[in-house]
């Protein structure tokens, strides 16, 4: 099995369960008879063959399984009698079958993956088997360096076997998240295996491999296992297999290969069935015959890979295909199955692509004259009336990983460049920044460098650094540009009237203001599919209480969707994409989709509810009912409005606005102080605060707390004027009945302001 190269992890409580020898163990293991439970025997040391005798029977071999057949091999080990498998996350890869073994031989069925957490690299399975051994699991609160441990896994492959070694250090940080560094070899395949004490009991999961030494790696503590184990998300495997699958209704794949989506990403990995390792994945509406365009942005894994876009695909064999392959654009024809039957067309460099990023190719057919564009730049224009009609979509040869965003067909998809106007502006404006050399005045500065070349390089060493910083300001710059434009799209979704405005749209902007490759409009239909689902399902027609019922066992039981266990403070947990990608997140986040879903499917007499500390779903039969309470932090539980009082109030009294439905803007502003709070808390620099502020008084322009905040922060990091304009603001906007001091306080820091 693949090491994972990075752990999305911020935080763990290594020692959050089991303070007790009780509370350390799952349940009542069978343990074998040559060491019953509470003899001496379990409680001594053993050997390493003791150990592996022991621990054997409870380890499994856990394999994916694709359209190809079996690959991909993992380990983990039995944690219950009931049926339940202890591995890493990424050993049980996506939407994918999972093949479990034990070391007998047996073969064991996975009916649902019970708790799944990617940031901690997690998973929990169940089996259909009873009556399995499972192992004892320590307190790995109380590692010690130096400790011998033994390690057992599949390494490449090779089932059940064991390594001794030591733990080098117990609390070593990984990308913020506390591991267990280890003295000993893990290879592909281990991944999952149970890190054990002496005694024979799991201290951790092994999890990473060490780049720099073939005799050091890194363990999950098992007490981040027991997090998964107190706070399960199960999911059963019939929807499992679902996750990430292409959607038939849309696309078409031919000849092999893991094709598999994720919020608008198309991905894809294995070998293609046919020749040179070729896969299409084709979209199912056939273009106009003679004069379309199609469009992708691609990104290959690695540069010596091959994936782009098939165009006039007959379904079969027959097709075009432009794509980058090695550093180079490629034009090529199929037309048969085999190498005689393949033709490159035209190949050539082309300094328009980007090695490494994602990269946008479009085609263009019309008549017999074929036209291809990387990032807008024409590479290819030549006739040729070889193919013609037939389907468009994806290609992939040979081992390519490659993933697939933006896919489009249409009659006219070119990006619409500036006018020369802007673009007259904008390059006068990075002439200024970086100045601009002639080749004349280029030539005398080289001359002049070669009379002494070291001390030429220490100027030209200044300079880089001096257009680093440019760089970094045109970065800024370009940053502020987004999250303007970004601030006025939300602002004016939210000025539309509270029905109207779409509230996953507005949560997903929310997000986009972070990160500007996000791609809002892939998620919604992501979210439409999600929809689909449920449409005409019998129960939402039965009423309110019954419909909630059905999307509550949708999210929470089939699907996965679960309170953040791990870090409740990740800023991944308030951005709506990550909740939607990781099915994990935040009270609020968490009711937003579970709002959004509601909406879609027509469900009136559900609201989101702003319960201090705790967002809440309400729901009623009627307009005129009172409103029951879903805790969708804790699953989807249904609550009184004394139990959700109680959650959230130490008096168990929530005053009638906390009671009163949130509107889609007051939804999105509390959202923003979620981001926002820890920024002002922390005093973090004013650059990371003001644009939060900045958005959320877009939105909400009477912010009077905000303001204040906004005011100082300006005047820390320097900004004067927009301070003075923030505080004058407040002066005009005192409330009637303030006390003078207030008033004279304001005006002082405005006179301060001017100085």
């Amino acid at each position: 099995m693949r090491t994972v190269p990075c752990l999305l992890i911020v935080a763990v409580l290594a020692n959050a369960c089991a303070s007790t020898a009780t509370a350390n163990r799952v349940d009542a293991p069978a343990t074998p008879s040559s060491a019953p439970a509470g003899t001496e025997a379990a409680s001594r040391d053993r050997s390493v063959s003791e150990i592996a005798e022991f621990v054997r029977p409870s380890l499994v071999k856990i394999t994916q399984v694709g359209r190809e057949g079996a690959y991909g091999i993992g380990s983990g080990f039995v944690i219950s009698s009931e049926g339940l498998i202890a591995t890493n996350r990424h050993v049980i890869g996506e939407g994918r079958r999972i093949k479990v073994e034990t070391s007998d031989g047996r073969q064991h069925e996975v009916s649902e993956v019970v708790a799944s957490d990617s940031r901690l690299d997690l998973a929990i399975l169940r089996v259909t088997t009873k009556g399995l051994q499972s192992l004892e699991l320590a307190d790995s609160a109380q590692a010690r360096q130096g400790q011998p441990i033994v390690a057992m896994g599949n390494p490449m492959g090779m089932s059940y076997s064991v390594v001794e070694g030591v733990i080098s250090e117990p609390q070593r940080e990984i990308e913020g998240q506390p591991m267990l560094q280890v003295a000993v070899p893990i290879e592909q395949g281990n991944s999952g295996g149970p890190l054990l004490d002496r005694q024979g009991r799991v201290l951790g999961l092994l999890t990473l491999k060490s780049a720099l030494s073939e005799n050091l790696g890194f363990a999950m503590p098992v007490n981040a296992l027991k997090l998964l184990l107190a706070k399960p998300n199960p999911i059963p495997m019939e929807r499992w297999l679902t996750i990430g699958v292409l959607n038939s209704r849309f696309w078409k794949t031919l000849m092999g290969a893991q094709w598999s989506q994720r919020a608008g990403v198309v991905n894809v990995s294995q070998t293609g069935t046919g020749f040179g390792g070729r896969a299409l994945c084709l979209w199912h509406e056939e273009p106009p015959r003679d004069v379309f365009e199609a469009t992708v942005t691609v990104r290959l894994q690695e540069e010596s890979g091959a994936a782009g876009l098939a165009f006039c695909a007959d379904g079969q064999e027959r097709h075009y295909g432009f794509y980058p392959t090695g550093g180079k654009m490629r034009l090529t024809r199929f037309d048969g199955p085999d190498v005689f039957s393949w033709k490159i067309l035209q190949e050539q460099d082309s300094p328009a692509y980007r090695p490494g990023e994602w990269n946008t190719l479009r085609v263009r057919v019309n008549g017999p004259q074929l036209q291809c564009f990387v990032n807008e730049t024409k590479v290819f224009e030549m006739e040729d009336g070889g193919l013609r009609g037939g389907s468009v979509g994806l290609c992939k040869f040979r081992t390519t990983e490659a993933g697939f965003k933006k896919f489009r067909v249409g009659l006219d998809l070119a990006e619409k460049g500036p006018t020369t106007e802007d673009a007259e502006l904008i390059g006068k404006s990075v002439e200024l920044v970086l100045g601009a050399q002639t080749e004349r005045e280029k030539e005398r500065v080289v001359s002049e460098f070669l009379r002494n070349p070291d001390a030429s390089r220490r100027l030209l060493e200044e300079r880089r650094r001096s257009l680093e910083k440019d760089a970094e300001r045109l970065k800024d710059l370009g940053l502020e540009v987004h999250r303007r434009s970004v601030r006025e799209r939300l602002a004016a979704e939210l000025g539309a009237p509270d029905g109207k405005a779409k509230l996953l749209r507005c949560a997903l902007l929310l997000s986009k203001h972070d990160n500007p490759e996000l791609d809002v409009e892939s998620y919604e239909r992501g979210f439409t599919q999600m929809v689909q689902e449920l449409k005409g399902q019998p129960e939402l027609a039965e009423g309110t209480t019954s419909a909630v019922r059905r999307l509550k066992r949708y999210l929470f039981e089939e699907n996965g969707f679960h309170g953040s266990r791990s870090d409740y403070g990740s800023r991944s947990n308030s951005y709506v994409n990550e909740v939607l990608d990781d099915r994990e997140g935040l009270p609020i986040t968490l009711s937003v989709v579970y709002l959004e879903l509601a909406r879609q499917l027509g469900l009136k007499e559900v609201e989101g509810i702003p319960l201090p500390g705790r967002f809440m779903v309400g729901f009623r039969e009627d307009a005129a009912g009172e409103f029951s309470f879903l805790d969708v932090y804790d699953g989807g539980k249904e609550l009184s409005l004394e139990e959700a009082a109680a959650l959230v109030s130490e008096d168990g009294i929530v005053s009638k606005k906390a009671r009163t439905p949130a509107t889609n803007r007051e939804i999105i502003l509390r959202m923003i102080r979620n981001l926002l709070g820890p920024l002002i808390e922390t005093r973090s620099p004013a650059r990371e605060a003001l644009p939060y502020l900045d958005l959320l008084l877009a939105i909400d322009p009477e912010a009077a707390r905000e303001r204040v905040s906004r005011a100082m922060l300006r005047e820390r990091a320097g900004d004067r004027r927009g301070a003075r304009a923030d505080v004058g603001w407040l002066l005009e906007h005192l409330p009637e009945g303030s006390r003078e001091e207030q008033r004279e306080m304001l005006e002082q820091w405005v006179e301060r302001l001017a100085r």
